[in-house]
């Protein structure tokens, strides 16, 4: 049995453990209401999925007793934060939902966020909406029924929004009260519809009368939109206003198929799913996937109704409101549906998940058989960029067990502007390892290097200048940039590959991925350097006030759609107007 010796000193009580893999790297961290039980699970028995995957890669654990299993819960989610573990990112989420929100300044704003600040309470926050575009429109919408203010920081003088009767003039007219149009908002936002919609044909009669016929009709597609919406919803109405969500799952195998019911003003508005493996049991795995849900970007809704076999107290004192089981009515049915809905989902999504990893896990364990590599985890491709030799670049991309790994991508900016693709690679190949080296940081065990026999023997001799062993490949190519064979840097001897094949799916996966993410980089270097030479022409830009124009728009073409209104957000008014005219006027040369 693996490590025996530790686990007999395990405790029987609540904390924290962390697995570490041969590189001393983190890569799980769970919880346990009984250490010693949970880590003596791992090594006594089989397992199936990422959980033996996970298991397989541990070399060492570490665990933290606490005092108890909220304390453990919470020391968790910090740890979690901390070392950012890969087999800890399978269970979180990456949407962010949007609200709408209404400031609670003098003059308000109302404004689409994705980031909340939850111990902020100074804001009305109507949400979520899984559908963002629904959001905006609605956002644009009544910004458009009710003249509030619209901008961020407030002018000196009246804009455009003024003279189009969408804003009362808040920065000249400071005694105005907009109660009134406050009370409306919120009573739609919170679902009178039927105001809303006679708000809109309020607006369409007086354009009608005024002759202001593309407003109208602007309005009355927006009107149609509106309808829809309300007509597609799900109609499933409970007795009360409360804000709601309803948390039910369905699990098989290894995998587990969550949906998050969000229920605003009494109605369904929406959903959330999502299907992740299970590393823990079902029930620390669903616990730890509500608390991370709730954690940062949602605000949590004064009731959560979720399984029988949860902790409700434990979630209670972390996501801090009420938990509760439903057993009949109205909420039951609501909670029973979110079950067929999360075992529809299951069924539908499972075999493509399956279908995916098997077609990667096969791909790499066929490259590696291909190569004879005892173990192939991490590959790192290179790709050279100096397109009329100007602005020399060079871009990497990861790729872990067949997946890219765009977190670990890497962009270098070549110190000389010389086409030479030979020198390029020897100088993107030392800075990249010399600082893996520096900085104690994991190697990979394999280098795709995009280029010839030279390319390849220049990166070989690097890597053995830095006394480093790390398999070195190029990938040959036909007339259509289609791999046809590997080239062997031991020997520069060809390896044919089979279009059929996974290994050929995954090189040219690697191939187009690392142009991609080049060629896109060069691009942005030449228009950001093109933008930063037309700006030096023009005075009243230095440096800072160009990097801020350049990190806001990023091209030319953009900042000569931007409006005096938008740049004098930037820069001071006049040096605006001047920006726009010299604009203006290289546009006619």
């Amino acid at each position: 049995m693996r490590f025996k010796e530790e686990l007999r000193e395990v405790p029987k009580k609540s904390g924290c453990y962390l697995m570490y893999n041969k590189d001393n790297i983190v890569i799980y961290v769970g919880k346990a209401k009984i250490l010693f039980n949970r880590l003596h699970s791992y090594f006594n028995r089989e397992h199936t999925g990422k959980t033996k995957k996970m298991v397989s890669e541990i070399d060492h654990f570490e665990y933290i007793v606490t005092n108890s299993e909220t304390e453990a819960f919470i020391l968790e989610i910090n740890l979690i934060k901390k070392y950012d573990p890969k087999y800890n990112i399978l269970l979180r989420d990456d949407k962010s939902y949007p609200y709408i929100e209404l400031t609670d300044e003098k003059y308000p704003r109302l404004r689409v966020k994705r980031q909340i600040n939850i111990s902020k309470k100074s804001s009305h926050l109507f949400g979520p909406y899984p559908n963002v575009y629904a959001a905006r429109r609605m956002v644009n919408l009544l910004n458009r029924l009710y003249p509030l203010r619209k901008c961020d920081t407030m002018p000196k003088k009246v804009c455009l929004y003024y003279h189009i009767n969408e804003c009362l003039g808040y920065c000249e007219h400071k005694d105005i009260n907009c109660d009134i149009y406050l009370k409306e908002i919120l009573s739609i936002l919170n679902g009178n519809n039927k105001l809303l919609i006679d708000k809109i044909n309020e607006k369409i009669k007086i354009n009608s009368d005024s002759l202001n016929y593309e407003v109208c009709k602007e309005l009355v597609d927006e009107l149609g939109y509106i309808k829809t919406i309300l007509n597609s919803e799900i109609v499933v109405e409970l007795d009360d206003n409360l804000n709601r969500d309803i948390v039910n799952y369905y699990y098989d195998n290894s995998f587990i198929s969550i949906v998050i019911f969000f229920i605003r003003g009494g109605k369904l508005v929406g959903n959330h799913y999502k299907i992740i493996p299970i590393i823990d049991e079902v029930k620390e795995t669903l616990e730890y996937y509500i608390v991370n849900f709730y954690s940062k970007r949602n605000i949590v809704p004064r009731e959560l109704i979720v399984p029988e076999l949860l902790d409700n107290e434990l979630l209670s004192e972390i996501i801090n409101t009420k938990v509760i089981n439903v057993f009949r009515g109205p909420k039951k049915k609501l909670f029973d549906m979110a079950y067929n809905n999360a075992k529809t989902q299951y069924e539908k999504e499972i075999q493509l998940i399956y279908n995916n990893e098997k077609l990667t896990t096969d791909a790499n364990e066929e490259l590696k058989s291909l190569l004879n590599m005892p173990s192939l985890h991490t590959i790192e491709a290179f790709d050279n960029s100096n397109l009329f030799g100007t602005y020399t670049v060079s871009g990497m991309v990861v790729f872990k067990d067949g997946m890219p790994s765009k977190k670990d991508y890497r962009k270098f900016k070549l110190t000389f502007d010389k086409n030479d693709d030979v020198a390029a690679m020897k100088e993107v190949i030392y800075r990249r390892y010399f600082r893996l080296l520096n900085e104690h940081l994991p190697l990979p065990e394999l280098i795709v290097v995009d280029g010839g026999y030279n390319q390849i023997t220049a990166t070989k001799e690097v890597i053995s200048s830095l006394y480093l062993d790390i398999k070195v490949i190029g990938v040959k190519k036909d007339s259509h940039h289609s791999p046809t064979a590997i080239v062997d840097g031991d020997n520069l001897t060809e390896i044919a590959i089979n279009k059929n094949s996974n290994v050929f799916r995954l090189l040219s996966r690697i191939d187009e991925e690392v142009h991609r993410f080049t060629i896109n980089y060069h691009r942005d270097i030449r228009s950001k350097g093109s933008i930063s030479s037309l700006l030096d022409n023009i005075p009243g830009i230095g440096s800072k006030r160009k990097k801020e124009l350049i990190k806001k728009y990023g091209s030319i073409n953009k900042i000569k759609d931007a409006s005096v209104y938008e740049l004098s957000k930037i820069v001071p008014l006049k040096v605006a107007e001047d920006l726009k005219t010299y604009l203006n006027e290289e546009n006619k040369k």
